[in-house]
């Protein structure tokens, strides 16, 4: 997602170390982010993919989008998720779009507002994913003409 050359003034100078943010899933309704520091790349990254590995989350998914409107907040980082028709695609931007392609979602419509820093983005997509109820499936016929003379 994000690899980033990080600083520290010290009084011999500067120390430079690098910051790795990483989303990884399986496309099957896993999806974990993680971030890390370390003396080279490949240290960062290695560090990053473990914690991000740490970190990982289960969703419900409905099929090959979301079951329904949802949105969070963290920090200054707002998302805006809504479901999909089949066919329609990832509409999603940066951080977002990452998220969501590993989780395995096919279909969603995404807004991103406020803050626009990729951690904090992928952060609060997972919150708003984490926000989504289980999608209903009615058990017997009977069931689903009940619900229907209700609505």
């Amino acid at each position: 997602l994000n690899l980033a050359r990080v600083t520290r003034v010290v009084k011999g100078g500067r120390r430079f170390r690098f910051r790795a943010t990483l989303v990884i899933g399986n496309r099957k309704g896993k999806v974990g982010v993680g971030v890390a520091k370390g003396s080279d790349v490949s240290d960062a990254i290695q560090k990053a993919f473990n914690d991000a590995k740490k970190n990982m989350v289960t969703i419900e998914l409905a099929g090959s989008t979301i079951s329904h409107d949802v949105s969070a907040k963290l920090g200054s980082a707002k998302v805006l998720l809504k479901p999909a028709s089949e066919g329609r695609g990832i509409i999603a931007g940066g951080a977002v779009r990452s998220v969501v392609n590993l989780l395995g979602v096919k279909d969603i419509v995404s807004k991103s507002l406020g803050a626009s820093n990729p951690l904090n983005v992928a952060r609060v997509t997972v919150k708003a994913l984490l926000m989504l109820k289980a999608p209903r499936v009615p058990k017997t016929a009977e069931e689903t003409i009940v619900e229907a003379k209700i609505v």
